[in-house]
C-alpha cells in the first residue's frame, strides 16, 4: 500500500518583531533586539518541501539586446529646485522610487511640497502630495506660506494604500510625494502602520507601481534616535534612491545627503537654507561659515572640507579657558570630541610650547555645520595654539591636513579641489601636507601660495611667519 506525502508542510506557528523584523523562537513580551514592548507578534508561515520543481512560463516581454533598448524613458527630469537636482544627478528619473529620510521637524515636508509646486509648474504633469500625518488644509496653509500654490498640484490625506492608489489612478501624475511611508497600511498584511511588515508590504507595492506607470514617487520616512532610517533594512534596498536630509534645529542650514543613487552620484551634497519664508537652494554656501573680522582674532583658523564632492572653506574657532584645578572641560560644536581630545594631547606632547592638561578648551565651527573628516585637524590644532598662545593667524591662510600621533601630517583626498575653492574666495597661504604642493597635486592655483608642512611644529612656524608678513604690510 503506497501513501501520498504532500509537497508542504503543515503551517506552524512563527513569531516576529513588528517593529525590528527579529524573530525570536517563542513569544516574549519585549523583543530582545530592539528592546519595544508588545511588538512580538505571531504569523503563520508555511515551510515548502525541497525539491520542488518550478515550471517555465512565457515572459511578458522578450528580453532584447541592450543597444536595442532605449535609454529616453529613463532620463532625469529636473525638480526645479538645483540643489536637489544636483544630488539626484540631473533630477527625477520617471518610475524612479526615492527615500528621503530625516529628523522630525528638519524640514522634510517644506522641501517637497516646493519639489512638487516646481514639478507642477513646471514638468507638464499633475503632481500629487498624499499625507498621512497631516489634513489638508494643515498642508494648505504650509502652501500659502511657501507660495506653493498651483493648479495641477493635487492634495490628498490618506492612510489607506488602497486608497493612494485610488487617487493615483483618477490624478494620474508624473510626481507622488508620500508624507510618511510609515503612516499608511496596506490591506490584508499583518502588523500596525509603521511596523517592519506593513512597511515592506506598502513600500513594494509602491515601487511597483511607480515602475508600471512610470510615476516619479518620493517616499518620506522616519529616523531613529540614531539617525537611522526606521523599519526593515529591506526598505533602503527596494527604493532606487536614499537621501538623508541633515540639519540641527537651532541652524538655518541644511543638508541633503545621497546615500544611495542607481542614477548618478552617491556622494553628493545639496545645501539649503530654511528661514521663514520656506527652505530654498544655497549653490555658493561657504559664506555661511566664514566669519569677517576687522581684524585678525586669536584663536580663529580657516580649512577646506569635503561634503560630498563639494568644497567648502569653513572656520574653526577654539577658546582657551583658565587654569582649574581637576579635569578641565573639553567642549565641542561641529567637531568630533575624540579627535580635537587627541590634538590637544599631540600638541602638548609634540610641541613644547601649550600647557593644557588643566585648562578648558571649547572648539567650534561656524555657521552650523559638522566636520568629522580628519583633514580639519591641522586647523583645530592651529586654532588651539593661536589661543593659547594669543596669536592672531593671518586672515588669507587656510590649513589642510591631517594630524598623526607623532605630529606628522598625513595627506588627505580632493586638495586640489579644496585649494580651488580657497583661491576663489580670496585665501592667499595654504599649508598643506608633503606631497600636495605643485609639484605633487595638478590644479594648484598660481594665485596661492602652497607651503609644504611635515609636522605640527612646522606648521606652527609656517602660520606664525604668514602672520608676522601679513602684520609687517
Amino acid at each position: 500500500m503506497t501513501t501520498s506525502r504532500s509537497t508542504a508542510k503543515a503551517p506552524k506557528a512563527a513569531y516576529v518583531c513588528d517593529a525590528c523584523g527579529h524573530q525570536p523562537p517563542k513569544w516574549l513580551g519585549r523583543c530582545p533586539e530592539c528592546g519595544e514592548w508588545g511588538s512580538i507578534i505571531e504569523s503563520t508561515v508555511t515551510v515548502a518541501a525541497t525539491g520542488r520543481v518550478v515550471s517555465s512560463r512565457m515572459p511578458a516581454e522578450p528580453a532584447r539586446p541592450i543597444a536595442q533598448i532605449s535609454a529616453a524613458p529613463a532620463r532625469a527630469v529636473a525638480t526645479g529646485v538645483g540643489e536637489l537636482d544636483r544630488v539626484l544627478g540631473g533630477g527625477l528619473v520617471p518610475g524612479a522610487v526615492v527615500l528621503l529620510a530625516g529628523e522630525p521637524g528638519v524640514g522634510k515636508s517644506t522641501l517637497l511640497l516646493d519639489v512638487a509646486q516646481q514639478w507642477a509648474a513646471g514638468a507638464g504633469t499633475p503632481s500629487l502630495v498624499v499625507s498621512g500625518e497631516e489634513s489638508v488644509s494643515q498642508v494648505r496653509l504650509r502652501a500659502e506660506r511657501l507660495g506653493a500654490l498651483h493648479d495641477k498640484l493635487y492634495l490628498a490625506s490618506e492612510n489607506d494604500l488602497g486608497t493612494v492608489i485610488g487617487h493615483l489612478d483618477a490624478v494620474k501624475p508624473g510626481l507622488l510625494v508620500l508624507d510618511s511611508v510609515q503612516t499608511v497600511s496596506a490591506p490584508g498584511t499583518e502588523g500596525v502602520p509603521g511596523g517592519v511588515t506593513q512597511v515592506r508590504a506598502v513600500t513594494a507595492a509602491l515601487v511597483s507601481i511607480a515602475k508600471e506607470r512610470g510615476i516619479a514617487t518620493v517616499l518620506v520616512g522616519h529616523v531613529t534616535k540614531d539617525g537611522q532610517v526606521a523599519g526593515p533594512r529591506v526598505l533602503e534596498h527596494l527604493v532606487d534612491v536614499v537621501l538623508h536630509f541633515e540639519g540641527d534645529k537651532h541652524s538655518s542650514l541644511r543638508l541633503v545627503r545621497g546615500v544611495k543613487n542607481r542614477f548618478g552620484a552617491a556622494d553628493e551634497v545639496g545645501c539649503f537654507e530654511m528661514h521663514e519664508g520656506g527652505i530654498t537652494s544655497l549653490p555658493d554656501p561657504s559664506g555661511l561659515f566664514l566669519t569677517r573680522y576687522l581684524e585678525p582674532v586669536p584663536g580663529t583658523c580657516v580649512t577646506v572640507a569635503m561634503e560630498g564632492r563639494r568644497a567648502l572653506v569653513t572656520e574653526v574657532q577654539a577658546l582657551i579657558g583658565a587654569e582649574v584645578q581637576g579635569s578641565p572641560r573639553r567642549t565641542v560644536s561641529g567637531l568630533d570630541h575624540a579627535r580635537l581630545a587627541m590634538v590637544l594631547a599631540v600638541l602638548e606632547r609634540r610641541t613644547k610650547q601649550l600647557k593644557l592638561y588643566n585648562r578648558e578648551v571649547f572648539a567650534a565651527t561656524v555657521g552650523g555645520i559638522r566636520l568629522i573628516e580628519p583633514s580639519a585637524d591641522l586647523a583645530m590644532a592651529l586654532a588651539v595654539a593661536s589661543g593659547g598662545l594669543d596669536l592672531a593667524m593671518a586672515p588669507h591662510l587656510v590649513a589642510i591636513g591631517e594630524v598623526g600621533l607623532t605630529g606628522e601630517i598625513r595627506r588627505v583626498g580632493a586638495v586640489g579641489r579644496r585649494l580651488a575653492e580657497a583661491a576663489r574666495l580670496g585665501f592667499k597661504v595654504a599649508l598643506v601636507p608633503p606631497g600636495c604642493g605643485p609639484d605633487g597635486t595638478a590644479g594648484v592655483p598660481k594665485s596661492m601660495q602652497v607651503v609644504e608642512v611635515s609636522n605640527l611644529q612646522a606648521a606652527l612656524q609656517s602660520a606664525a611667519r604668514a602672520s608676522a608678513e601679513h602684520g609687517s604690510r
